[in-house]
């Protein structure tokens, strides 16, 4: 095949021109190596591709079948060459990230928004899924980037802090109420906010609690089972949910307890729809950040994108 490329270019240009003559100015080489090469391709093929005529050269019925596929191949080739100019005239490119649901609706969409206005001719492509799908999609260099929690093993792995993020859990006062547990008084809160040791609310809310929680195929998940097994906090009835969105929802309702991320629900806790329940001893904040492959080629989208993301500020 490789043997045969440039015969084949050859070939495709004298089927287009019909003239020998004009395709060896066409190809700046001379009218004897184009002959040459034309006759090694039939020989190679077994086929006549060319009759000779007085005007030039015709195509057999063989040689015009034949130029139909070099025809698409080289067209196909030529349009590529076209895109690719194009794509390093105006920044067009693709750039493929992978976020979960509640990180792209939080974090990732303030910061995509100038982005975009920045490179408008960049695609973008968004897989929504857990931080280990997304994790797995990069060792398969699937995606480019990857906007995920901090993980423990950063092998082949580039990550770069964007902001920090703080696991509490939240219902209404009113549910609080039905659990005949009352809230911290005002002024105490306000003491307590830092370390919250001496807390009214202790671990056995857990108990009588519905406590709602993010799938056990969730990094976030693990995260809150690691912590009640440290803490030997017991539980009496899960309910699980798939996103971080419901999970507030659930608990605005008075649907019971939700393991939620602080900054996401500033808004209700400002206007009371929903009450933190202080814990004895705090969970301890996460980084959320920019992740990609080591061991993968970054496209000039991709470098575009994590310089940005480097000099944004959210």
């Amino acid at each position: 095949m490789e043997q045969n490329l440039s015969q084949y270019k050859i070939f495709n240009t004298v089927a287009a021109v019909g003239n020998i003559s004009h395709a060896a100015k066409e190809l700046y080489i001379s009218q004897p190596a184009i002959s040459k090469a034309i006759s090694r391709l039939e020989s190679d093929l077994g086929v006549t591709l060319f009759t000779r005529t007085s005007r030039g050269v015709k195509l057999t019925e063989e040689g015009a079948l034949f130029y139909e596929y070099t025809k698409s191949a080289f067209d196909t080739l030529s349009q590529g060459e076209e895109n690719i100019k194009r794509i390093t005239q105006l920044g067009i490119g693709h750039l493929r990230i992978g976020v979960s649901t509640t990180l792209c609706k939080y974090i990732l969409l303030p910061f995509l928004k100038e982005f975009v206005l920045s490179y408008p001719h960049i695609k973008i492509t968004i897989e929504c899924q857990s931080t280990f799908q997304t994790l797995e999609l990069l060792q398969n260099k699937k995606i480019d980037i990857g906007l995920i929690g901090k993980p423990e093993n950063r092998k082949n792995l580039d990550f770069y802090p964007v902001m920090q993020i703080e696991d509490i859990f939240v219902t209404t006062q009113a549910y609080l109420d039905n659990l005949k547990i009352r809230e911290l008084p005002e002024n105490q809160r306000e003491k307590e906010k830092g370390s919250r040791k001496n807390s009214l609310l202790s671990a056995s809310i857990f108990k009588s609690a519905t406590v709602m929680l993010l799938d056990e195929k969730n990094m976030t998940r693990i995260f809150i089972d690691d912590y009640f097994v440290k803490n030997h906090i017991e539980t009496n009835q899960i309910l699980e949910v798939s996103n971080m969105d419901l999970l507030i929802e659930f608990a605005k309702i008075g649907l019971g307890v939700s393991c939620v991320i602080k900054e996401f629900v500033q808004t209700e806790l400002k206007n009371g729809l929903l009450v933190e329940i202080p814990l004895k001893v705090p969970l301890v904040k996460r980084e959320v950040g920019f992740a990609f492959s080591t061991n993968k080629y970054l496209s000039d989208s991709a470098q575009k994108f994590i310089k940005f993301y480097q000099q944004f500020k959210l």
